[in-house]
């Protein structure tokens, strides 16, 4: 029987990452090598199997037909290999090697990475490959084990856990109530400097959410300021910029210095859920489990976070 040789291998695996990721440079990230890399080893597939795989332009790579069928097999090749690994994985006993996980930038940077020293000193053969992002990762093609994202989510393909309430509230410095009055009533807030959120996957402004007894009342402000990270829009806020509605967890910090305030809390209307996934592949996965327990002593009941603004 002919042998496949590794380099032809490491072409198949380099192929199907960056078909599935859309260029170089996502694949070799998700591979750990250099884009470089990634490139050379698919210009050597190509050659090897006389085809030509993607369409190239300076932006995007395209699949060819003859890359799509080809992609897909190159996915079963890879969703194997990973499943060999994730079975040596189960069958010992000590988390070890290396977790990918994936987190939106705010959580990450006010919730998991600050949480992460303590899980590695309960785990040292274990290392955490952090990424942080609000773009959508398909954790299956991208091979990450665990993801913590906003929302309910369902996909037939992972398991899910609830962590926590994703609480927003609204908030002001003291000084600029100080100047201008506290709102009593959501419809007080015309008469307030705002700043807003964008989200940037979308582009959209942060519609707020308020509810009026039973009626939901929801309206995005004229904000004299927009930007697309809550931690600026927490640092705008505290520097006396108006009115703005951002994370508990980013607020937080600001509310125990006495820099914010929180205004309108019986108002709010409830939020989503943080949530982790992790792929049915990984449920018997010594690291993922010993993760996802980690996860449930920060994300406690009520949060620390959230204690502190109800306070």
């Amino acid at each position: 029987m002919a042998q496949i040789s590794l380099d032809r291998l490491t072409g198949l695996i380099a192929f199907a990452r960056a078909a599935s990721l859309g260029s170089y440079t996502a694949a070799a990230r998700a591979v750990g090598v250099s884009p470089s890399a990634v490139s050379k080893s698919v210009q050597r597939l190509e050659l090897h199997l006389g085809l030509k795989l993607f369409s190239r332009t300076t932006r995007s790579l395209t699949l060819t037909p003859e890359g799509r069928e080809l992609h897909q097999r190159a996915l079963r090749l890879i969703l194997e290999a990973e499943a060999i690994e994730q079975a040596a994985v189960a069958a010992r006993s000590e988390p070890a090697g290396v977790l990918k996980v994936t987190v939106p930038l705010p959580i990450g940077v006010h919730i998991v990475a600050p949480a992460l020293p303590r899980f590695r000193e309960r785990y040292p053969k274990l290392s955490v490959d952090l990424r942080l992002g609000d773009q959508f990762v398909d954790l299956i093609r991208e091979g990450v084990d665990v993801a913590i994202r906003v929302g309910d989510l369902e996909d037939s393909r992972l398991i899910s856990r609830q962590l926590a309430p994703h609480t927003i509230g609204v908030f002001a410095a003291p000084g600029y109530l100080a100047r201008r009055g506290t709102p009593q009533r959501p419809e007080d807030l015309t008469e307030h400097d705002s700043v807003n959120f964008r989200f940037q996957s979308s582009g959209q402004a942060f519609r707020w959410p308020f509810m009026r007894g039973e009626r939901p009342l929801e309206f995005t402000p004229d904000a004299g300021i927009v930007t697309d990270n809550s931690d600026a829009v927490a640092a705008v806020i505290a520097a006396g910029g108006g009115i703005g509605i951002t994370p508990t967890f980013v607020a937080a910090p600001y509310v125990r210095r006495g820099e914010l305030v929180p205004l309108l809390s019986e108002f709010l209307r409830p939020r989503s859920s943080i949530t982790a996934l992790w792929p049915e592949s990984r449920r018997g996965s010594p690291n993922v489990k010993a993760f996802i327990a980690h996860l449930g002593d920060v994300f406690t009941s009520p949060t620390p976070w959230d204690a502190a603004v109800m306070q």
